[in-house]
């Protein structure tokens, strides 16, 4: 079995331990009592009192696996004790077997829409029980990092196409978040920025990968004036994503009149979410930046 396999599959046994070590919330499944037979588990880290801002946390991972530690339970953490209420999303993803095998030419497996899909119930399921968490709905937003920073992007764009409908859902809430952050984000799957694996985990293998497909998901194409408000961060080093995906977004933002925020960074790497010890301490301010931005923005 090649190297990078095998550091992979420690990679993810290690990440699937941490989890559960360190998640302290309730985790339950999003899709339980629903014509979705699917297990998704979102995670509550709830900040005290009432009517705080919450946020879903999306992990990266090329849309093949989670980074649950870092970019999941890490950031969780981070934005709780900052007094924002987190929830972390374990959204379907092609799977360890996908990766390896590319065993999705002879099945179906999980690929979009299923994690807008995800998302999307879990801004639902926030709204409806806002006053069990002690949330404000009206200051619910996605953070993602990597693959998931373009599945945030996605529930900012395409926040009005209900992919819930094929489980008969209707929602009463409205599906938009109030802001988005991605973070070192997946943007384009068109341009020669593109980041391949995280393209394949996505759409799956062969025709699958078709120009409509790649198109209508390349993120850059698709931006809209009425988006929530963004927070965009990478570093110019990333040495997993190309850091032109951002440039694109902010461009296409800009083009557009999104507001929204972005902070490029010549040193940080890719991958250290809220963890100072993987990253420069040039990018690591994004934490404080971020904060401070999300509470001028509900001022």
């Amino acid at each position: 079995m090649p190297t990078r396999i095998i550091k992979i599959l420690f990679l993810l046994i290690s990440q699937t331990f941490c989890f559960h070590s360190f998640a302290d919330g309730n985790a339950f499944n999003i899709w339980e009592g629903t014509q979705c037979k699917e297990k998704v588990t979102l995670t509550p880290y709830l900040a005290p009192g009432k009517d705080n801002t919450a946020c879903i946390v999306c992990p990266g991972g090329s849309y093949f696996w989670l980074d649950r530690k870092t970019e999941g339970v890490g950031v969780a953490e981070w934005l709780r004790s900052n007094g924002i209420s987190a929830f972390v999303l374990e959204y379907r993803v092609a799977g360890i077997n996908a990766f390896i095998w590319h065993d999705r030419y002879s099945r179906r497996g999980h690929r979009y829409p299923d994690m807008l899909q995800d998302v999307q119930r879990s801004i639902e399921l926030i709204r409806d029980n806002a006053e069990k968490y002690g949330i404000n709905p009206d200051r619910l937003g996605v953070m993602g990092f990597s693959a998931g920073g373009h599945l945030s992007a996605m529930s900012g764009i395409f926040f009005d196409t209900n992919s819930l409908a094929t489980f008969g859902i209707t929602p009463t809430v409205s599906l938009k978040p109030d802001f988005i952050a991605p973070i070192y984000p997946v943007v384009s799957l068109v341009d020669k920025s593109t980041h391949k694996r995280s393209r394949r985990g996505l759409l799956g293998e062969g025709k699958a990968i078709s120009p409509e497909m790649k198109d209508s998901l390349s993120l850059e194409r698709h931006v809209r004036k009425e988006m929530p408000p963004v927070y965009l961060m990478n570093c110019i080093d990333d040495p997993i994503v190309d850091y032109h995906n951002s440039i694109l977004l902010d461009s296409a933002m800009t083009a557009k009149g999104v507001k929204h925020k972005y902070m490029q960074f010549k040193t940080g790497g890719h991958g250290f979410g809220a963890d100072p010890k993987k990253t420069t301490p040039e990018a690591i301010t994004w934490k404080e930046d971020f904060i401070n931005w999300l509470r001028n923005l509900f001022k």
